[in-house]
């Protein structure tokens, strides 16, 4: 089976298509892209409600519409798959990078409304970034030949670019504003870069890989470096030159010298910047995050203050561990240039004994020597946030069996004034307490270099609101009906908490942000199952929604015609209780027993009562986003959307959930049909289930190990788990430490049992580590030889998330074809499921 195809000028014919009956037919075609029926097309190209950012200065509004889905020719641009990333060469920034449009600036004080004056030839920008004052904003423009810088200015609702700058996207955010807002920190093309470099059109010789006994279990990565002309365009394009952009001037003044900056972040003072650079030998193994790297300070003038660490090559941990080495380096945004960071205890292995997991460093200038210890914690170090004033701040600590803990402490001495407020239960959600608002002219967090820790750590957390001795929580108000998003007022002496604020029954209302210090006012998002989201001034204990600063109107008044239970239910052989947001179609009719597509995604719970939890909200207003499932509904299914499918440890901490996750996941499959069927809403003869990734997995396992369903469809998946054999999902175990579990969890080593239809669909350019699209591929041969009926869908340009406009209209169709075959119109009988195969 030849899998390339050529690029043809009609860009609406390059889809692969394979299909095969238990007829022994098989057939293989480049078809032309389809499109859904017109009732689902309309809804698919109407409008998506905008989205809305507050400034820091809590006094303005930024509205924008979001480009969710470009054409298949965009996708079809030149892309160099190198070190994990995609490079668009001619930009040098991302491939596909997400744009905005249609830039509005609204006042909260009166709620008056101006749009942006962006100019028409100005069609790919990026979602604004504001200036830490709320006095100006800052956004990319992509063109054909490179990435421009503009500034908008809030007062005016005037941008302009900011002329001789070429930004390079390729490693984090290109631009950050200065603390004191006067400016921006970019990351440049370098000026008299020169051209990219040629490949040789003979090799000189093969591509080598050895290993000298070191162990890197490495993930199944995709995109990796190649061979050393791939090393070259990842040097070429990936470096950048660190420069300062004046706001008032647009004058870039450079810092250093060009280099591979994976991360950079200037002190809350603005005279030091922290960077992390990535360096040579590269590994074909691993993807850029886990290069070597130096981690430094530098003065303002790119001046060497000090190098923190040299940081060796990644990927030779285990999953499960940490980096055993100084991690997390971060400015502590409360201290003028203060680095905090942290180093493990007990040599990156939760499992080892050890009184303490981490040490917390400081280190001030001049930098000299490790520092000195902060704090340590009992549980692995998960973050430090700072109050406004100066004399609180927030440790939590976690571990993965006994769950997450929060501190309360004075800064300038936190030994001695450790008070525990929270332990939280691992996954818990009904118990969470809340995230502390973030302060004025704050960002919610700021940036820093992980050094090898896999995220923010080192007290680099960000700066909540404190009002005297209160601060303010907001929550997803996760409850047994459903989230009901909440504001409280914490009192930090006391420990007691008033509530300000909550959703409402009926209703789905979160807060965007506090207006005032004190928390007398706020904006809300509001929205029901009949009202699309709209945004509203109002204060606490208030009645009805206050003062309306937006008024968007259902875009799709089609489907509110589609309402929306949830349902809950047990696990008949341990009581675990289940849930499924169930949505009916247009018109249903009470009584009637409706073609139902299953939708879900398995997670692992280390405790019942976790795996029990309710999540979502009945109560929200419908959108209809990508290829989703939810577009069946129009043509007449009930669709049993985020079904729990719980896979439940033995001993509490999930490690060994997958012992049992086949038998598992056909109970939790069985139990969601079988209620939906009891309670009149669908025929239980005639189901189809559905997933992507990990959901794509459990599709084609529950289609292998059970009768319940017509026909699947699974999307961008993988099926053989012996080629993820250094662990997948969060099963740490390898395939060498238990090679039966690999096999019993792979469909495809039960491909001889999948008898009803199955749609395989699989992006050509998939990126997810583990779903490589050979697994697709070998699923499809595997159940074509079988005699088995099977239909293999190849998306050209397609990533593991589908984007192109052409595509989600395509995949839609595919779905809404393949169930009206096969489920749909199948016979209707009966009304329980049987769950044995």
């Amino acid at each position: 089976m030849v899998m390339t195809i050529m690029r043809i000028s009609n860009i609406r014919v390059a889809l692969v298509v394979l299909a095969a009956s238990a007829t022994g037919l098989a057939a293989q075609a480049v078809v032309k892209y389809q499109r859904p029926s017109q009732a689902i097309l309309d809804v698919v190209t109407a409008a998506r409600p905008p989205r809305a950012s507050i400034s820091p200065s809590r006094d303005t509004m930024l509205l924008m519409d979001a480009v969710p889905n470009p054409d298949i020719a965009d996708l079809a641009q030149p892309m160099l798959r190198i070190a994990g990333i995609r490079i668009d060469p001619a930009t040098n920034g991302l491939h596909a990078s997400p744009r905005v449009r249609n830039l509005r600036i609204e006042k909260i004080a009166d709620g008056s409304s101006v749009a942006v004056a962006v100019p028409a030839t100005v069609t790919h920008i990026t979602a604004p970034v504001w200036s830490p004052d709320g006095k100006h904003f800052a956004f990319t423009n992509v063109t054909a030949h490179g990435i421009q810088l503009w500034v908008g200015d809030v007062a005016t609702a005037q941008v302009h670019q900011v002329p001789g700058v070429r930004l390079n996207a390729v490693m984090a955010a290109p631009v950050e504003w200065l603390p004191n807002s006067s400016g921006l920190l970019c990351k440049l093309v370098p000026a008299g870069r020169g051209e990219a470099p040629k490949e040789n059109a003979v090799p000189l010789g093969p591509t080598v890989s050895e290993s000298d006994g070191s162990a890197i279990p490495a993930a199944t990565y995709e995109d990796l470096l190649k061979n050393p002309h791939d090393e070259d365009l990842f040097d070429y394009y990936a470096t950048s030159q660190l420069a300062t952009v004046n706001l008032a001037t647009g004058a870039a003044t450079t810092i250093g010298k060009p280099g591979i900056y994976a991360e950079d972040s200037i002190s809350p003072d603005g005279h030091h910047v922290l960077v992390s650079r990535i360096h040579r030998p590269y590994s074909y193994l691993i993807p850029d995050s886990q290069f070597p790297r130096v981690i430094e300070i530098w003065a303002m003038s790119g001046h060497l203050e000090r190098t923190l660490r040299e940081q060796p090559m990644g990927g030779t941990r285990r999953r499960g561990m940490i980096e055993p080495g100084p991690r997390g380096y971060a400015w502590q945004p409360m201290q003028p240039a203060t680095i905090m960071y942290e180093v493990a205890l007990d040599g990156g292995d939760s499992n080892a004994k050890a009184d303490f997991r981490d040490r917390v460093m400081m280190l001030t200038a001049p930098y000299q020597g490790d520092g000195v210890e902060y704090l340590k914690t009992e549980r692995r170090f998960a973050g430090i946030e700072w109050g406004s004033s100066g004399d609180l701040a927030i440790l939590r600590d976690n571990d993965r069996k006994l769950g997450t803990r929060a501190y309360f402490f004075a800064p300038s001495h936190p030994n001695d004034s450790m008070k525990l407020v929270w332990d939280r239960p691992p996954q818990d959600r009904y118990g969470d307490p809340g995230t502390p608002v973030a302060a004025f002219g704050r960002a919610a967090a700021g940036r820093g270099t992980g050094g090898g820790g896999g995220g923010r750590g080192g007290g680099g957390g960000g700066v909540f609101l404190e009002d005297g001795t209160s601060i303010y929580l907001q929550g997803a108000g996760a409850s047994d009906t459903g989230d009901h998003p909440f504001l409280d007022r914490f009192d930090t002496q006391t420990l007691k908490a008033e509530r300000l604020f909550q959703s409402p029954a009926g209703s789905y209302e979160t807060v965007a942000d506090l207006l005032t210090p004190n928390g007398s006012s706020f904006v809300i998002s509001h929205e029901s199952q009949t009202d699309p989201p709209n945004y509203y001034v109002t204060a606490p204990h208030a009645s009805g929604l206050g003062r309306a600063l937006t008024h968007y109107a259902d875009p799709v008044p089609q489907v509110r015609r589609i309402h929306k239970q949830l349902i809950k239910y047990k696990r008949p052989s341990d009581g675990v209780e289940l849930s499924t947001m169930v949505y009916f179609p247009p018109d249903y009719q009470p009584g009637t027993r409706y073609p139902a597509i299953v939708w879900a995604y398995p997670a692992e719970f280390g405790s019942a009562a976790a795996a029990s939890q309710v999540t979502g909200s009945s109560d929200r207003f419908t959108v209809m986003t990508g290829y989703s499932e939810l577009y069946l509904a129009l043509d007449g299914y009930v669709i049993l959307d985020n079904m729990t499918m719980p896979i439940l440890s033995k001993d509490g901490d999930a490690r060994d959930a997958n012992d049992s996750y086949v038998e598992q996941l056909v109970e939790d499959a069985t139990a969601g049909v079988n209620e939906a069927a009891r309670l009149g809403f669908i025929d239980a003869n005639r189901v189809g289930v559905a997933g992507h990734s990990y959901g794509a997995f459990m599709t084609a396992n529950l289609m292998a190990h059970s009768n319940l369903f017509k026909a699947g469809n699974a999307q961008s998946g993988a099926y053989n788990r012996t080629l993820t054999p250094f662990g997948f999902q969060n099963e740490e175990r390898t395939f060498w430490d238990d090679s039966p579990l690999y096999e019993k969890m792979s469909p495809f080593f039960y491909a001889q049992n999948i008898k009803a239809p199955i749609l395989l669909i699989h992006g050509m350019a998939d990126d997810n580590s583990g779903t490589f699209p050979i697994q697709s591929e070998r699923m499809y041969a595997a159940i074509q030889g079988l005699g088995g009926t099977v239909r293999f869908v190849y998306l050209p340009y397609e990533a593991h998330g589908y984007l192109a406009q052409e595509t989600i209209e395509h995949v839609i169709w595919e779905m809404d074809t393949w169930f009206n075959k096969y489920v749909k119109n199948a016979q209707p009988a009966g009304s329980a499921a049987s769950s044995k195969r």
